[in-house]
């Protein structure tokens, strides 16, 4: 079967080809309508709204009883509609788009239409794609909880007992999930200046010194349970919404003393960043791929609420990372693929749920930070720097142990080589700005 083509012109090299069309929520100065959902398609958006509005869905009969989804300001109402709508709504927009589309008059011959519906890089601005309610971060990246472990426990305790046979996770703070481009404040709190200093632990109050990233995928949750309610481990891919680039945001210094007993809390609650493009679950479907096996799969031990019918529930995401300095300089300081995780979204939310805890249109699963096994596939400064024992070099001869303010850290995830057809995820973009001065 030929590739899809659109007659729309795509960048050959955009995230945004017509296999993917990710939905968001957009503004834009030329509308009274403030927040209002729109899908990606190359450099342009597609406003969902003015479409419908402009009788865009009128060869779509089944979607006419939920146009006023596209009224609301958050993709919320468009996820609870469930996977068959999405997926029909999807299929209906690329047949719009596609090069011999069925419908020219609603939008390829229609160029009234295209000056309210069509909006040009730089005329519209990104937003929080969905009302997040509650935000669980994983930590299913073994390779970082390898590297983390070995820093603090030692190289033969370096996995907890526990590590892979359960989900391991924590809950989040929805409140500071903000959208890629939110400056990062650099957050205040107790640190201890010298760890390795002899006698009693003294903290001092002050700005993180040792600010840090996490590269993580998001999940979006379309739909979800009644409480008591477990959601299944092979249904549970019907509860997904879509994917975005994550970056959770870690001031290690805070996190180090307050984390025991009862884990992180301020050193991870200022600020986590995501992509504003929901990628799709038919989108990513074509790109699933086995995930990493450990002892416990391997040897049958893995429990049977977590056993998959599937391997293939991995995502083969070409992940990095670029630090741009004050001064613009930028360096790609990691390249890691999405495959080096243990655990697939369907188990995290089935152990999640296992308990009978209800989860809601909108809910926002982390996968934890994704690091590789070589050295330049590090998803952490903390491990880049192996807890910042060394530096790494940047372009124009600076270093880094961490972020620095002004420091910008972009993600970017990409799915597929070919051109005109990758599904990516954009940027997921955040500066470092100083602490709030007490």
């Amino acid at each position: 079967m030929p590739p899809l083509k659109s007659w729309l012109r795509i960048p050959p090299h955009s995230d945004f080809s017509i296999l993917n069309i990710p939905f968001g929520i957009i503004t834009s100065r030329n509308s009274q309508v403030t927040h209002r959902p729109a899908i990606r398609i190359g450099d342009h958006v597609l406003d969902l709204l003015a479409f419908s509005k402009s009788s865009g869905f009128q060869k779509l009969p089944s979607f006419k009883d939920h146009l006023s989804v596209f009224e609301e300001p958050t993709l919320n109402a468009f996820a609870a509609l469930g996977q068959p709508v999405h997926r029909e709504v999807r299929k209906y927009i690329q047949e719009v788009l596609k090069e011999d589309t069925p419908y020219p008059e609603l939008l390829k011959d229609n160029e009234e239409v295209q000056k309210v519906c069509l909006l040009k890089e730089g005329d519209w601005k990104n937003h929080l794609p969905m009302r997040i309610g509650d935000y669980t971060d994983f930590f299913a990246g073994i390779n970082h909880a390898r590297n983390a472990g070995t820093m603090f426990r030692g190289a033969e305790n370096a996995l907890q007992p526990n590590y892979t046979h359960v989900p391991i996770g924590y809950h989040g703070r929805a409140s500071s999930v903000v959208v890629s481009g939110t400056q990062i404040t650099r957050p205040n709190g107790q640190i201890i200046l010298d760890p390795k200093a002899a006698g009693p632990k003294k903290p001092v109050f002050g700005p993180s010194r040792r600010l840090d990233i996490e590269l993580e995928l998001g999940c979006f949750l379309c739909t979800g349970n009644e409480l008591g309610e477990p959601i299944k481990v092979n249904k549970a891919g019907e509860n997904i919404f879509g994917y975005v680039l994550m970056n959770d945001w870690s001031a290690r210094d805070i996190q180090n003393w307050e984390y025991v007993p009862l884990g992180p809390f301020n050193g991870k609650n200022f600020s986590t960043s995501i992509s504003p493009w929901v990628v799709l679950q038919d989108a990513i479907a074509p790109f699933r791929t086995a995930k990493l096996e450990t002892e416990a799969s391997k040897s049958g031990e893995l429990l049977d609420y977590l056993r998959e019918e599937s391997n293939n529930t991995g995502l083969d995401i070409n992940l990095e990372i670029d630090l741009t300095t004050p001064d613009g300089s930028t360096t790609t300081i990691g390249k890691v693929n999405a495959k080096n995780l243990i655990w697939s979204f369907e188990q995290m939310l089935a152990h999640h749920s296992s308990g009978g805890c209800n989860m809601r249109t909108g809910d926002l699963l982390g996968s934890g930070t994704i690091t590789g096994e070589g050295d330049q596939e590090m998803g952490s400064l903390l491990e880049m720097t192996w807890g910042g024992s060394k530096d790494i070099w940047l372009v124009g001869m600076e270093t880094r142990k961490f972020l620095k303010d002004g420091d910008e850290i972009t993600l970017r995830g990409t799915c597929g080589v070919e051109e005109g057809e990758k599904v990516g995820f954009g940027e997921c973009r955040g500066k470092v700005v100083s602490a709030v001065v007490y």
